[in-house]
């Protein structure tokens, strides 16, 4: 295991934060990609939200549902559900001290992933490739995992 002042050194460490960085960014970016919607489709969660577009009953038919905004935050909530474990796990794969090129297989292949996912929600490509771009992330993620519990099993 690496000792948290060589971590800076340690090649595989700077993989995983650059990839990290890459895909947390990307999940960011969906905040204002659903922004961007919200406003461009002028559909509303909050009342106060509405403001710009009226007052009183002219306001209210902006607090609406729209099927691209809904479309925007199932991307961006599955974003949530698969970076944020790819983060943590990751994290515990670097220290783990795998080989570069593997690490760098599993972190390039995950980033690649959900950046295809994003584009196959947002544009939409047709299926299979969201449900496979899904897949190839997850399997990425849970392929980490085993290396870490076999590496460092106290069951």
């Amino acid at each position: 295991m690496a000792k948290s002042t060589q971590l800076i050194d340690n090649e595989v460490f700077r993989a995983y934060a650059t990839y990290a960085a890459i895909v947390l960014l990307k999940m960011m970016l969906m905040s204002l990609v659903t922004a961007y919607f919200r406003i461009t489709r002028k559909a509303f969660a909050n009342p106060e939200d509405t403001a710009s577009f009226g007052k009183g009953d002219s306001a209210k038919k902006f607090l609406r549902t729209d099927a691209d905004v809904e479309r925007v935050r199932r991307g961006h909530l599955n974003d949530l559900e698969n970076i944020v474990p790819f983060f943590g796990i990751g994290l515990l794969y670097a220290l783990c001290g795998p080989d570069l090129s593997t690490a760098l297989l599993h972190f390039r292949i995950f980033a690649g992933a959900r950046i295809l996912h994003t584009f196959a929600y947002l544009i939409p490509l047709p299926q299979p490739s969201r449900g496979l771009s899904w897949a190839a992330g997850y399997a990425v993620t849970i392929s980490m995992a085993y290396k870490v519990l076999s590496k460092a099993l106290y069951l």
